[in-house]
């Protein structure tokens, strides 16, 4: 009897454990899901678009380049002897670079030299021929071509003889070189020799929109500044505004810039120019932090009822907290300011007091 007691006893208690285990579960179960649901309202703060008077200034973005910028190729055959001027040296137009042999344009020279003579004699003996009816106007025809062929090839044998002497033809600063001393050149292949750019003055080329475009003038002064140099700013004269605009409905405007004595400026730098318009207008503004990606392809997230969906923005004028919102927002639209990092489309969002 004892027995059967105990039995029955055991059969109770793993009853009411089982049962006890099976409701934790449950409300382990349901408070998952209430979790899980709780969890997908991403908390946020909003904001939205505020009318403001903007000035119509406005900046740019561009790459620098240089105003000079050439390849010099050999014009004569021959074996270089000397290099005077290497990769990074700076040099001034008409100073010497390198020296090619020049033994065999020196004895064309000289032979070029002896012929025109020649010719010369033989016109002056055929005119003094001419009058005794010594010789035919034919002839003296033909020493007069003579003189005139020998004259050419002199000029030739000359420039030749010249260009053993391979000079700078603008100022600037030696980028790359191509050869070195032995080095052959061939003048019917034109042997790549030095590239030289000039960094004296380069060239911002930016692109503006067209209402901007319209605020331009050829011969306006505008402030530049270089991105990796800081505040330092230089002056800038618009030189060039496009005649049409490109597929992406902007305008080309090239702007010449002095550069500092030491050269600052590179080639291939980034640049803004500053345009500055004395008048103000009306605009659309949202803090900086509410776009999403970069502002050449920017977006944002909207809030319409407690759920985020993410959408294309046109921007115009950029500072430095503010971004213009020209098309893609409504005034009256809520628009996530922080917390975009966990949004995804469509998700609940809850609004942060």
């Amino acid at each position: 009897m004892k027995k059967l007691i105990y039995i029955l006893v055991v059969v109770v208690l793993v009853g009411a454990v089982a049962y006890t285990l099976n409701n934790n579960k449950q409300e382990m179960t349901a408070a998952a899901a209430v979790a899980e649901i709780t969890s997908e309202a991403i908390p946020v703060t909003l904001t939205g678009v505020q009318s403001a008077k903007l000035d119509k200034s406005f900046t740019a973005q561009g790459n620098f380049k240089p105003v000079q910028n050439l390849t010099l190729v050999s014009e004569i055959s021959g074996q270089i002897q000397r290099v005077l001027k290497r990769k990074g040296d700076k040099v001034r137009a008409g100073e010497l670079l390198l020296q090619v042999e020049d033994n065999t344009m020196n004895a064309n020279l000289v032979t070029a030299q002896a012929n025109y003579q020649k010719a010369q004699k033989d016109l002056e003996r055929m005119k003094n021929l001419i009058a005794g009816d010594a010789v035919t106007k034919r002839q003296l025809e033909e020493a007069q071509i003579n003189v005139n062929a020998t004259r050419a090839q002199l000029v030739f044998a000359r420039q030749n003889q010249s260009n053993t002497r391979v000079t700078s033809p603008i100022n600037g600063e030696i980028n790359e070189m191509y050869i070195e001393v032995g080095s052959y050149l061939n003048a019917n292949a034109g042997t790549k020799m030095y590239d030289i750019v000039n960094v004296d003055r380069l060239k911002l080329n930016v692109k503006v929109s067209e209402a901007e475009v319209l605020l331009i003038n050829r011969g306006q002064k505008v402030k530049v500044t270089a991105n990796a140099g800081g505040a330092q700013e230089y002056d800038g004269t618009v030189t060039a505004i496009g005649a049409a605009a490109d597929a992406s409905l902007k305008f080309d405007v090239e702007i010449e810039v002095k550069n500092t004595a030491n050269n600052n400026l590179r080639a291939g730098m980034y640049g803004t120019a500053f345009f500055p318009v004395n008048a103000q207008r009306d605009a659309l503004l949202l803090p900086r932090e509410a776009i999403v990606g970069s502002i050449q392809d920017p977006s944002v997230w909207v809030v319409n009822n407690n759920k985020a969906n993410l959408r294309k923005v046109k921007v115009g004028t950029v500072t430095q907290d503010q971004v213009e919102i020209l098309d893609g927002i409504q005034s009256n639209e809520k628009i996530v300011q922080s917390g975009q990092l966990n949004l995804r489309e469509g998700i609940q969002v809850t609004a942060l007091k």
